[in-house]
């Protein structure tokens, strides 16, 4: 038997087991998971920006977990089961690449971005059919800004140039400044936000992952202000008794080594 399937059964009995012996697991729903299910996503999220390939290969396999828990809920409640799921799936994809399926043809990966989403909004059973109806509610800003940008620029609402976001960058920064000079916090707050989506928005044009940048920046700086910690109290000092000068010749200092 093929190495994969064996595998796939092998947890997938293991499943069955678990929700029939074990008392925790028994005892999960779809809404005791979701959380869970969030977190796991996010750690593998972690391992992928370390390049960490064995936490890969792990965190992918609780996301795994969590899948066919769904599905084994799934069963258990008469609503659908794990071979609903795959056939689901399999019929998605085919009807998503026509270019692999059927006869249109593409020249590149935009092209098939753009198809995808064009025939989301076509496939049957689908309530609304609106571009951004797909985009969660619950994901973090930042990924959603860049969701929903991506979904527009598939149905052709984008810049002709990606330098000309610039110009837009530029006149939301201004806006800001406009706004907290005249010190009304809800326009502040409007106007920030209208400058991070589209520098979201720049980023995107330029192929940068926007979540991942300011991740791999958050890891920077801390790296940086633990490097600043560490040598305070190695000279036996506490951080908040050495003057705003003496942290920025360690922040410098962090750079070189980080």
């Amino acid at each position: 038997m093929n190495e994969k399937i064996k595998a796939f059964e092998r947890i997938v009995k293991i499943v069955d087991e678990l929700r029939e012996k074990c008392p925790w697991d028994g005892s999960q729903t779809f809404e005791s998971l979701r959380r869970l299910t969030i977190e796991e996503t996010y750690e593998l999220g972690d391992a992928i920006l370390d390049k960490d390939f064995n936490e890969i290969k792990k965190e992918a396999g609780d996301l795994l977990l969590h899948i066919l828990f769904y599905a084994k809920i799934g069963e258990e409640q008469k609503k659908f089961d794990l071979t609903d799921i795959i056939n689901s799936l399999c019929e998605k994809m085919i009807y998503r690449h026509p270019h692999i399926y059927g006869d249109v043809k593409v020249k590149n990966a935009s092209d098939v971005e753009r198809n995808w989403e064009v025939l989301k909004l076509k496939e049957k059973g689908r309530k609304k059919g609106t571009v951004l109806e797909g985009v969660p509610k619950s994901l973090p800003a930042l990924v959603k800004a860049d969701r929903i940008q991506e979904k527009v620029s598939a149905v052709g609402f984008d810049w002709k140039k990606k330098e000309d976001v610039w110009e837009k960058v530029k006149e939301e920064m201004y806006e800001v400044q406009e706004e907290m000079d005249l010190g009304n916090r809800e326009n502040m707050e409007n106007e920030f936000g209208d400058f991070f989506f589209s520098m979201v928005n720049a980023a995107r044009l330029y192929g940068i992952d926007p979540e991942s940048a300011l991740e791999r920046t958050n890891n920077k700086f801390i790296r940086r202000f633990n490097y600043i910690e560490s040598k305070t109290i190695k000279n036996g000092k506490n951080i908040k008794e050495i003057s705003l000068d003496e942290m920025d010749k360690l922040w410098k200092e962090a750079k070189n080594q980080h």
